[in-house]
């Protein structure tokens, strides 16, 4: 046996251990780093010290929220390609940021003013006395979505929608939620459909192309400060 082969077979045991090692680590830890990797601090807190000091939400969200968050959540920011995973992070962002206004608001302005029951839905009826409008990074709303999400977080959505904004690992849980959901199977069409998927009815179409502009905005600049592309499709 010539050297070569010597020192491949010593050198060999080792590679094979750290190869095993590496396939013994669990999916969601490898892609919490990778995530981790990609909303920094400086990312993270660049969105929230915009929000002004006052703001509700520079006391509850945090990045350490949203990670926690993102172990229920694994499948999040990991797709195919590392620019498609960062294209995906950078268009739940624009979302989060134009949602919260920079992480100021937990909860929707006025919102427990205004009627988010849908009485029709009988899978997840409304609770008496419970308001379920906006709450959390995407602003969850109403009964046919504070339901399912609520089964599959582990807290009574229907009863206590209020918990989502005061568990702000749960907040950030619900948005997770929302978007693996409703927007990860659109969002191969470009960030506009992602629009479609959260807002549409209110935002698309003409309807408030402002709005539309704005999260388009955050959406370029985040691709921008993350090093990849917008894409194509970024207003439908």
């Amino acid at each position: 046996m010539s050297m070569g082969n010597k020192l491949l077979n010593i050198h060999a045991p080792r590679f094979a251990v750290a190869f095993v090692m590496m396939m013994m680590v669990p999916k969601f830890v490898r892609a919490q780093s990778s995530v981790a990797d990609i909303v920094t601090p400086e990312f993270f807190n660049g969105i929230i010290d915009q929000a002004d000091a006052s703001c509700a939400g520079k006391n509850f969200y945090s990045r350490d929220a949203f990670l926690n968050a993102l172990n229920s959540y694994n499948q999040f920011g990991s797709l195919d390609s590392l620019d498609d995973s960062k294209r995906e992070i950078a268009a739940a962002f624009a979302h989060f940021t134009h949602e919260t206004g920079h992480f100021c608001y937990i909860e929707e302005i006025d919102g427990a003013s205004k009627d988010y029951c849908d009485e029709t839905n009988t899978e997840y009826p409304c609770a008496p006395n419970k308001g379920y409008y906006g709450r959390g990074p995407i602003q969850l709303s109403w009964n046919f979505n504070y339901g399912p999400a609520g089964k599959s977080n582990d807290f009574d959505g229907l009863n206590a929608p209020e918990t989502v904004a005061n568990d702000p690992v749960v907040s950030f849980k619900t948005a997770l939620w929302y978007w693996m959901q409703f927007v990860r199977p659109v969002l191969s069409q470009g960030f506009g459909a992602t629009i479609r998927a959260i807002n549409g009815q209110l935002e698309c179409d003409g309807a408030n192309s402002n709005t539309v502009q704005a999260r388009v905005n955050y959406y370029t600049q985040y691709c921008s400060q993350l090093g990849v592309a917008p894409g194509d499709n970024l207003t439908r």
